[in-house]
């Protein structure tokens, strides 16, 4: 069977509702998808109103139920009424084989057949009817397409506005302004993610006791040359540290060695020789860890390469945002790291210590901008498997849809 790339709208409910982790935890616990695209929308009136005439115009057959997913879509998705400002959804996309059904049995019915808490909806959403059966509270937490068809059109509709999503611009409806107000960086490493498991949504979920809100996400493979200047200023820490303990590990390593003691001074001048062997030795594994190549061995016109595994880049925004979210992360060494700390929970070592946060709101500024935050990078997906549907979007909306089910070869 042929991949297939699938999508997960999270509702701008869940996610002022901090349930994001959750709900990317169920998908990636409970598929054998690649989680390949991630991207965070700020969807504006004309957007909302194609993708609502679009959701209750293309399938017939299911009249009612796409009526009500459209007018949630209105409402919902919509910016504030008062303020003018925009809500945050955010895009996950999966690759693979039966992807859109395996995604599809992972979210449940819109109208929430169960109520068991078997699968996403279920957990997450609320589908409430009053004594005459008509539908008083709806929420259905994620919006997903049962078919190749709607998955073709909804995929095609929103990668039109991409490339001007704003992701880290303007504060979104639920986001704080003032003085105190910060945007920090947080990057899932690719220990997350070497096989399908909860981890990255775990982490997440842990991150929301920060109260911040999530405001920008990249799924991302690292290149050698980001690595290398994302990490530059590692390299200059690494150097400097080295004869702070170094020097007393080799005189350690030397009185054993030679049955007598030596003393430290006699060995400071060859440890700070040391000190830039060592930081390059160290550089070169985090490099590494981060991309899957060693960059010694990738020639220069090579580094723009994007790297063999990948991250997951999150903007975290709101009052001292900085600070809270290294206090949840922890300290480097996992071992050091307070119990309930995302490194002490999820970390190995040092360098494989499941997450990174900046250190500063400058750092964060620096860092969004060697890994390009704001890039799109879910059209060039979307292009792999709708790229003749793409081209043709244009006129109007039921003429669009058309194509897409005669494009697909369905109804």
């Amino acid at each position: 069977m042929a991949k297939e790339l699938a999508f997960v709208l999270i509702n701008p409910y869940t996610i002022a509702k901090s349930r994001t982790g959750g709900v990317i935890a169920r998908y990636m616990r409970r598929t054998d998808l690649d989680f390949v695209g991630a991207r965070m929308f700020a969807p504006g009136k004309e957007l909302v109103d194609r993708y609502s005439r679009l959701i209750r115009t293309i399938d017939p057959t299911q009249r009612e139920t796409c009526k009500l997913i459209a007018d949630y879509i209105q409402t919902s998705y919509s910016p504030d009424p008062v303020t003018g400002r925009a809500r945050r959804v955010m895009m996950l996309l999966f690759e693979g084989e039966d992807a859109i059904r395996k995604i599809w049995d992972v979210t449940g019915s819109a109208t929430l057949k169960s109520g068991s808490g078997e699968t996403v909806r279920d957990t997450y959403g609320d589908y409430i009817l009053d004594e005459n059966g008509q539908v008083r509270y709806y929420e259905p937490a994620v919006l997903v397409s049962p078919t190749r068809k709607r998955a073709a059109a909804t995929l095609c509709l929103w990668a039109r506005y991409a490339a001007r999503a704003p992701v880290i611009g303007d504060p979104a409806a639920d986001v704080p302004v003032g003085d105190s107000v910060e945007k920090t960086l947080v990057l899932l490493k690719p220990d997350n993610f070497r096989i399908p498991s909860s981890r990255p949504g775990n982490i997440i979920d842990i991150l929301s006791a920060s109260g911040l809100r999530i405001t920008g996400v990249k799924r991302f493979h690292m290149t050698v040359a980001q690595a290398e200047e994302f990490y530059a200023p590692v390299f200059d820490a690494l150097r400097a540290k080295f004869p702070q303990f170094g020097t007393k590990r080799a005189a350690d390593a030397l009185a054993r060695e030679f049955g007598f003691p030596i003393p430290d001074k006699c060995l400071i001048s060859v440890c700070e020789q040391l000190g830039p062997v060592f930081a390059r030795q160290q550089f070169e594994s985090i490099v590494e860890f981060m991309t899957g190549y060693k960059p010694s061995e990738v020639s220069p016109s090579n580094k723009a390469r994007l790297g063999r595994v990948g991250c997951l880049a999150l903007v975290y925004e709101g009052h001292h945002a900085v600070g809270k979210i290294r206090s949840i992360v922890g300290v480097t060494d996992p071992n050091q790291a307070r119990p309930g700390s995302v490194r002490r929970e999820y970390g190995s070592n040092i360098m494989v210590n499941a997450i990174h946060a900046s250190d500063s709101a400058a750092n964060a500024t620096r860092e969004m901008k060697i890994i390009s935050m704001d890039e799109d990078t879910i059209t060039a997906r979307i292009e792999k498997y709708y790229g003749g549907l793409l081209s043709k979007m244009g006129g109007s909306l039921r003429d669009a849809f058309s194509r897409a089910g005669h494009w697909l070869g369905q109804p």
